[in-house]
């Protein structure tokens, strides 16, 4: 088996999931009341803003969340097989791995959001905190910055 960077795993998924950008997501909020919007991101990053009326099922347990019979089992998801569901994460990546997932899973009509909630914030959306306050978009703008320590950056060959 050959090995590929995290990168390309990504880049290898999305020519078999489907992407909408935020304005779209917009839209599709307006239009469906039904949707499901699903940010698999860590519960930490879900308390500190999320999408209003999103839920969060982390990357980790996704598909035993996504099935009954499991301490993970998060109901409204099993049940969601045929509804319209957006996968939201920080930058795109993990929504669009996720979404794989849930196609061999059955979820029909599974998309990612295209930028994740960096770019929704970048579109001017707003992100609630988990105790239910809009968060300012530059505390947002900050939080979705890159930040790597020293040590989590690729050695340098010189």
């Amino acid at each position: 088996m050959t090995m590929v960077s995290y990168r390309e795993l990504v880049r290898n998924c999305l020519s078999q999931v489907k992407e909408i950008m935020p304005w779209d997501l917009v839209v599709r909020m307006k239009e469906n009341p039904d949707l499901l919007i699903v940010d698999v991101r860590e519960p930490y990053e879900f308390e500190a803003m999320h999408i209003r009326d999103s839920i969060n099922v982390p990357r980790g347990i996704l598909e035993s969340a996504s099935e009954w019979d499991y301490e993970d089992t998060v109901p409204v998801l099993v049940q969601a097989r045929m509804r319209e569901i957006v996968v939201v994460c920080r930058s795109g990546n993990r929504s669009a791995l996720a979404v794989q997932s849930m196609q061999l899973l059955g979820y029909e009509h599974a998309s990612s959001l295209r930028t994740g909630l960096r770019g929704w914030n970048d579109y001017e959306e707003p992100l609630w905190s988990s105790a239910g306050t809009l968060v300012d978009e530059a505390e947002a703008d900050d939080y979705f910055t890159v930040k790597l320590r020293a040590d989590q950056k690729a050695p340098r060959p010189w």
